[in-house]
């Protein structure tokens, strides 16, 4: 994971525009490769915001999930093999538990029928 600047200064100061835009001076956009449409998160700090971009917050995220699936034991590997089971759980408490039919009692499909039932007339 990439090391990132910890450095506090103060810098610049921008305005609010008449749509509630702020403008990133051209200096910190190109320095953290900022685009336009770049998202951000914004989070209040008493009476201060703090602009923080999206992909440095992912970072940090994923950083902190790493340490806690290493510490856990857990290899990548185990996470992987792990995964159909935990879909099975996301979607059994999204959806419900759906039973499972014994393969013998499973219907064809309609084609399948209907050309069963042709082949059992012409015999």
């Amino acid at each position: 994971m990439p090391k990132h600047n910890s450095t506090l200064e103060y810098l610049t100061t921008t305005k609010i525009g008449e749509k509630g835009q702020l403008t990133v001076p051209k200096q910190f956009r190109e320095e953290l490769g900022l685009g336009a449409g770049s998202p951000f998160a914004v989070l209040r700090i008493g009476d201060g915001l703090l602009l923080l971009p999206e992909q440095l917050r992912f970072e940090r995220l994923c950083e902190k999930i790493r340490t806690t699936l290493m510490a856990a034991g857990a290899t990548p590997e185990s996470v992987l093999e792990s995964l159909p089971e935990a879909r099975q759980r996301v979607f059994d408490r999204l959806y419900g538990a759906q039973p499972s039919k014994p393969a013998t009692t499973r219907r064809r499909p309609a084609s399948a029928r209907a050309k069963a039932t042709a082949l059992k007339k012409r015999g």
